[in-house]
């Protein structure tokens, strides 16, 4: 009889913990597990889980709140009380430290979280990332197996004394890579945007959220601009900070040349069009359009933070650059806009750096594997 495996997030936005852990449910071996996804209301994912069975959270939420935080503890604990799932798997902050605490209460056997990214990060007040940090320890206590997808973030957590080095397990955030470089006509791409056809174009992907730091984006693409008035700036994806971003690129004089373009499905198209693709998040996981941008063989020119550090070799693959030096950022763009030999070399290495490792479906096995561990011990 298939083992029940219950994965837990905390909602389906969209984001590449989310889009994996769909994947994860939808392709675990059908004569081994039974595969079941748990989740808070309201995601731009919902759709995506129509095939699979999803149980409904309704009290689980990413904002801090105690009631409601309460109020979710006690309707998951009852919803693994009533799956009887043989491994509960739990994604992102929210889910891990609510959902390990109510495997505990619901006494599931195996409890498995995968740390995309933390909590919890340096530029908190003090106590607030020690808090975080204490729930994690306690929460650890519950946890039979800790995995990371980045060596960095290995690192992180044993430096804050959340795991020991030689217990965690190093599984990537999987992408397609069959499917990258994605074909595409880039003039007919550009133009559908308004963008000129021969324009350069940088491009970023991600959540419009403090953590992506896209203000930086726009300093950056100001200064470029500046240099190299030829290059187009996009940022593909949405999120509570877009509208501010909009006005700080007009007020800088940059409509029409620095572009939201919103979520988007065609994605993986605009990284195969881009002549450089930029990060200026301050803390990651392993960042996904990071590695499907690299795979496209387009040159990374990033903030050296967590997870991105894995992936680029400064001045072999890609370009790093310390977080918050939106200027040394800026410069390091303008030369690769203005050295096509060079953008194409480091664009070469970029691709070749990713291996089988961050395929999306070895990245299933590899929980697999894990699985059929825990269930045998």
């Amino acid at each position: 009889m298939p083992a029940k495996v219950l994965h837990l997030v905390t909602r389906l936005d969209l984001g590449g913990a989310q889009q994996n852990t769909l994947h994860t449910v939808r392709h675990l071996d059908r004569s081994k597990f039974d595969a079941v996804l748990a989740c808070g209301p309201g995601g731009m994912l919902d759709e995506e889980a129509a095939d699979l069975r999803v149980v409904v959270v309704e009290s689980l939420r990413r904002d801090i709140s105690p009631l409601h935080d309460l109020l979710a503890l006690l309707e998951l604990t009852k919803t693994l009380l009533a799956e009887q799932p043989a491994i509960l798997h739990t994604h992102s902050s929210k889910a891990g430290i609510l959902g390990r605490l109510a495997a505990a209460l619901a006494g599931v056997p195996r409890v498995v979280h995968t740390y995309h990214g933390f909590g919890f990060h340096e530029r908190q007040p003090a106590f607030v990332k020690s808090f975080y940090v204490l729930l994690e320890k306690l929460c650890a206590r519950f946890t039979d197996s800790m995995v990371f997808v980045s060596k960095a973030n290995i690192d992180y957590a044993a430096a804050h004394g959340i795991v020991d080095p030689k217990d965690a397990v190093l599984i990537r955030s999987g992408v397609r890579l069959s499917g990258l470089p994605a074909s595409v006509d880039a003039a007919k791409l550009k133009m559908s945007a308004g963008i000129g056809m021969h324009k350069l174009l940088v491009v970023s992907v991600g959540n419009l959220k403090p953590q992506k730091n896209a203000a930086d984006f726009v300093s950056a693409a100001a200064t470029v601009l500046a240099e190299v008035p030829e290059a187009r700036f996009v940022f593909i994806g949405d999120g509570p900070d877009r509208g501010a971003l909009e006005a700080r690129a007009f007020a800088k004089g940059l409509e029409g040349k620095v572009l939201f373009l919103g979520w988007r499905r065609d994605a993986a198209q605009w990284l195969a069009a881009a002549d450089v693709f930029v990060m200026t998040s301050l803390w990651e996981g392993l960042p996904r359009a990071l590695v499907e941008a690299m795979k496209s063989g387009k040159p990374p020119v990033c903030y050296a933070t967590d997870g991105v550090t894995d992936l680029i070799e400064d001045g072999v693959n890609g370009c790093l650059v310390e977080p918050g030096d939106h200027g040394a950022l800026a410069s390091r763009v303008s030369s690769l806009l203005k050295d096509e030999p060079r953008r194409k070399a480091l664009g070469a290495a970029a691709a070749a750096a990713i291996g089988p490792e961050f395929d999306i479906d070895g990245m299933v096995r590899s929980q697999e594997i894990l699985y059929e561990r825990l269930l045998n011990t």
